[in-house]
């Protein structure tokens, strides 16, 4: 079973529909459109922050999965029962995922916050109370996760 390490890196992305997280859960993948994909799809893991669509689960981190890889496909081909929908054709990354595992407790948030993806650490992730806890605070840390990012190829 894959584990959450400190030194894994994490992209944080926005799911906004719960049929997107069960799309995550039982046919292990994420879409992400390429016109707003992140600098790098090459992390360990990819966690989830629901937004109010999920009720009173909303506004918070509670999921994660272990990025296996990914590939470059229209929507239309990710999404069957969408072909006539506005960006069928348009290119988006599959991003193949392991397990989606529950996080040891949930990373709350008081209110919405706007953002499309955000990277942090295994360690933040694992030790976050609060959403703004993955960010990192420090110069050092900081660094050391742009080396990160560096080093798997941005």
């Amino acid at each position: 079973m894959d584990e959450i390490r400190a030194d894994d890196l994490v992209l944080v992305a926005v799911v906004s529909r719960p049929r997107d997280l069960d799309i995550a859960r039982v046919l292990g993948w994420y879409r992400i459109p390429v016109r707003t994909a992140p600098r790098t799809l090459r992390v360990d893991w990819l966690a989830f922050y629901q937004t109010a669509a999920f009720g009173e689960e909303r506004w918070s981190v509670r999921h994660a999965a272990p990025v296996r890889g990914y590939e470059l496909l229209p929507r239309g081909a990710l999404l069957l029962d969408e072909p006539g929908h506005r960006r069928a054709k348009e290119p988006y990354f599959k991003v193949e995922l392991g397990d989606v595992l529950n996080l040891p407790r949930p990373i709350l948030s008081s209110r919405w916050k706007r953002f499309v993806f955000l990277y942090t650490t295994g360690e933040r992730l694992l030790h976050a109370g609060d959403l703004t806890d993955l960010t990192l605070p420090s110069t050092p840390q900081k660094e050391r996760l742009r080396r990160m990012l560096r080093e798997r190829g941005s």
